[in-house]
């Protein structure tokens, strides 16, 4: 508590860094953290909100009243306050619905606006508020005008000016930089005129697929980009903040749909909901598994018991090396994104060795089961299903454990893990399986 009101007051006129309060908060048990959520200002109480992972967020919510939340989505931009109040409604619903009707008017319309886009459109993405002028203004009157909004904090993260027609059509786009070799004193019109650029706008409208603003973003090398509708009025803008998150969350989502995951219910509390998840493309793999055994199977009739065992093998490795991935997937992700840290070993490796188990004891089940139908060997079903509970429950573990230790060690565990895990359930699937049948059969 003490180091969280330490950094608030060494930084209470200079410029604070909602992720570094973040890495505190993250250093406290539940108790102390509904303590400390109260002390940070509410100004800044709704950016720091939205740095925090997803359980964090649920203590928050659950830590302050409807009022405390109101007053820090005011202070949000409109696009930070469509996320925060979305993350609210997943959270607590009624306590949402208070928070939108305590919002003023202007701030109730912007929010119903954008959340009223399709979430893979630009419209979704975009912020309202835009700092404009007109082609027919005075330099200085803007300049004076920008100046006086500025003190006030109307405006953040300006870097370019956008000049319209009176009816609002987009007309122009001048980066700050280029205004300063303005002409002060006579209009925008006739400074553009002299100047012999064409200042031509690189924007996006409303309606475009988020995809497409990214694409350009990266091709231009943009700080921001002014959404129009297909009038070409001018009602928002996308900053490169904003691109920067749609990548990441796009990243997050490639990675999890390579294993099979779904990156909602991963980061998610709740065990069964997760391993619920995950036993679907257990399950997928366990079907390819057993038609690779079948293959060989065709040739049962001429071989003996210890055949039988060749034939299995290979099922409880592969479904080891499958879960292992799942488990790795999610903490190399979250360690990259620094969602989780090693000092949260404990609480990552209880929830993945808990999921484990529940699908150790699912599929030791089934091919258990299926093993005993198959083959006419005494025991059987109870070696292949021990051995895939053991391999499983250490494709958990080390899933889990891999990663978080090669982060200790300052080794990239995106690169190092994979190889490391792939041995670990190779070898501890054969050696659990075929030691257990020597002991065993």
């Amino acid at each position: 508590m003490q180091e969280l009101k330490r950094y608030l007051e060494l930084h209470k006129n200079d410029e604070i860094h909602f992720s570094e309060i973040v890495n505190i908060l993250k250093q406290y048990d539940e108790e102390k953290f509904s303590e400390a959520i109260q002390f940070i200002p509410k100004d800044i109480l709704g950016d720091v909100a939205l740095e925090l992972p997803d359980r964090y967020f649920d203590d928050m919510v659950q830590s302050l009243d409807a009022k405390d939340l109101s007053e820090a989505v005011k202070e949000l931009e409109s696009d930070d306050q469509v996320d925060f109040m979305q993350e609210l409604k997943e959270h607590d619903e009624d306590k949402a619905s208070k928070v939108f009707e305590s919002l003023d008017k202007n701030d109730q319309k912007e929010i119903t606006l954008l959340e009223s886009y399709d979430e893979a459109k630009a419209g979704a993405y975009m912020q309202v508020e835009v700092f404009t002028a007109t082609e027919e203004e005075l330099v200085s009157d803007v300049i004076k005008r920008f100046s006086k909004l500025k003190k006030l904090n109307v405006l953040e993260h300006v870097h370019t000016l956008f000049i319209t027609a009176k009816n609002s059509v987009l007309l122009y786009s001048i980066d700050l930089d280029d205004l300063l070799t303005f002409d002060f004193s006579i209009t925008f019109a006739q400074n553009i005129k002299e100047a012999g650029e064409s200042f031509e706008p690189i924007s996006g409208v409303d309606t475009d697929e988020i995809k497409e603003v990214v694409n350009t973003f990266k091709e231009y090398d943009l700080f921001v980009m002014p959404i129009v509708t297909k009038d070409g009025k001018l009602i928002g803008r996308i900053t490169s903040d904003d691109i920067h998150d749609i990548i990441s969350e796009q990243a997050t989502e490639q990675m999890y749909h390579l294993a099979g995951l779904k990156d909602d219910v991963e980061e998610d509390e709740e065990i069964l909901k997760a391993g619920k998840q995950r036993a679907s493309w257990l399950g997928v793999n366990l079907v390819t598994a057993i038609f690779a055994s079948i293959i060989i199977g065709l040739f049962s009739d001429i071989l003996n018991e210890i055949v039988a065992l060749a034939i299995l093998m290979p099922i409880v490795a592969s479904m080891g090396g499958n879960a292992g991935t799942q488990t790795l997937t999610v903490v190399v992700r979250q360690l990259t994104l620094r969602d989780i840290s090693s000092g949260d070993a404990k609480r990552i490796i209880f929830k993945e060795v808990s999921i484990s188990l529940l699908n150790g004891l699912l599929f030791a089940i089934i091919i258990g089961v299926i093993a005993s139908l198959w083959f006419d060997v005494n025991n059987l079903g109870y070696v292949i299903a021990l051995s895939m509970l053991i391999n499983l429950l250490l494709a958990g573990f080390f899933g889990a454990t891999i990663p978080l230790v090669l982060e200790k060690m300052k080794i990239d565990p995106a690169i190092a893990s994979t190889v490391i895990l792939t041995t670990v359930t190779d070898v501890v699937g054969f050696f659990s399986f075929l030691g257990l049948a020597t002991i065993i059969l």
